[in-house]
C-alpha cells in the first residue's frame, strides 16, 4: 500500500500521486509491482525499496545515483502465534531520500512512522533532514517506551514468582529475555549508524541538525544501556528463580514423603493383624480398637518426632 502525504498550511493532506516536498509511505500488504512502478516513478533503484522486506537487513546507509539510502532497525510487538516467541521484535525501516521527496518503505505496521504522520504538520517539506532526525527520534522514542513496558512486565512475573511452583511466569521471562537480546542487537547496530553519519556528514547536516543528531546518539546509547542493564537483571533474575522453583518443589516431595512414612505404620499394623496367622487377639472384642489405638499413637509419635526435627517446613 502506497500513501503520498503533503504538508500544506500546516494541514496534512493525503494525495494521489507524488509531488514535490511530498512524503511517500509504503506499508503492508506489499506488491512487487508497485515496487517497480514507484522506482520508474521517482527514478528510484529497485533495491532500496526492496531492502525493507528482508527482516534481518542491517542498519546501514548508501548512496547511488544522488538517491540516499538509510535502514534502520525500529522495534514493534510480535504478532505470532508461537507462545515460546518474544514479545517484541525489530524491524528494518528505510528511509529514501530523493530529489523532491522522502520515501519510507516499511515491512511491517509501524507505529514511529504513525507517530511521524500525526506530527507532519508540524514539519516543513523542503527540511529534509529535519524530517529524517524526527523519524529518528521517534524510532528511538519508541525503543524507550518498550524497554518500560518491559520492565514492568518483568516486575510483575517477578512478584508471581515467589509463591509459584510452575514453568508458566519462567517461560514468560524468557520471551521478555529474547525480546532484550533483539533490542540489545538493533539499538547497538542503531547508535553505529548514528555515529558514523555524524562523522560522515552523510546527510549535509547544519550546525542545529549535527545538535539534534548528537541528542539522538546519547538517547540511543542510554536505551542501549537501559536493554543491557534489564538484559543482566533478567538473566540473574531467571537463575535465581529457576532454583527457587526448584527448592519449593523439593519441599513439596519432602512433605509428601514424610505423610507417606506417617501413614505407612498403620497400614504395616493393620497389615500384621489381618494375617490368618493367630496373634492373640481372634477372639478379643477390643481387638479392632486395640490395633487403631496402636496405629495412631506410633503415627503420632512419628510425626511428632518430625515436627521437632522441622522436616514439615
Amino acid at each position: 500500500m502506497i500513501k503520498y502525504f503533503v504538508n500544506t498550511n500546516q494541514k496534512t493532506i493525503e494525495i494521489d500521486k507524488p509531488e514535490k516536498g511530498s512524503w511517500i509511505n509504503i506499508s503492508p500488504p506489499l506488491r512487487q509491482e508497485e515496487f517497480s512502478e514507484l522506482a520508474d516513478k521517482l527514478d528510484i533503484p529497485l533495491d532500496f525499496l526492496t531492502d525493507s522486506l528482508d527482516i534481518d537487513e542491517r542498519s546501514r546507509y548508501e548512496e547511488e545515483d544522488n538517491v540516499r539510502l538509510i535502514v534502520l532497525k525500529t522495534p514493534t510487538e510480535n504478532n505470532s502465534f508461537n507462545e515460546s516467541d518474544a514479545y517484541y521484535i525489530t524491524i528494518p525501516i528505510c528511509i529514501i531520500l530523493t530529489h523532491n521527496q522522502i520515501v519510507t518503505v516499511n515491512s511491517f505496521e509501524n507505529p514511529a512512522i504513525k507517530r511521524f504522520l500525526n506530527t507532519l504538520q508540524n514539519r516543513h517539506p523542503d527540511k529534509k533532514n529535519m524530517m529524517v532526525l524526527k523519524i529518528f527520534e521517534k524510532i528511538v522514542q519508541d525503543f524507550m517506551d518498550h524497554l518500560k513496558e518491559i520492565n514492568q512486565k518483568r516486575n510483575l512475573l517477578e512478584q508471581q514468582l515467589y509463591v509459584a511452583n510452575r514453568n508458566e511466569q519462567l517461560l514468560q521471562l524468557l520471551r521478555i529475555q529474547k525480546s532484550l537480546v533483539y533490542f540489545v542487537t538493533a539499538l547497538r547496530s542503531n547508535e553505529l549508524l548514528f555515529i558514523k553519519l555524524e562523522r560522515t556528514n552523510f546527510l549535509k547536516l547544519s550546525e542545529e541538525e549535527k545538535e539534534i543528531l548528537e541528542d539522538l546518539i546519547i538517547d540511543t546509547s542510554q536505551a542501549l544501556e537501559m536493554a543491557n542493564i534489564y538484559t543482566n537483571i533478567l538473566s540473574s533474575t531467571l537463575d535465581a528463580y529457576a532454583s527457587i522453583i526448584a527448592n519449593n518443589q523439593n519441599l513439596v516431595l519432602k512433605r509428601l514423603a514424610v505423610i507417606t512414612i506417617v501413614l505407612t505404620f498403620p497400614v504395616l499394623i493393620a497389615s500384621l493383624f489381618g494375617m490368618n496367622v493367630p496373634s492373640g487377639f481372634e477372639h478379643s472384642p477390643y481387638a479392632f480398637y486395640i490395633v487403631a489405638v496402636l496405629s495412631l499413637t506410633i503415627s503420632i509419635l512419628v510425626g511428632w518426632f518430625f515436627l521437632r526435627k522441622k522436616l514439615f517446613q
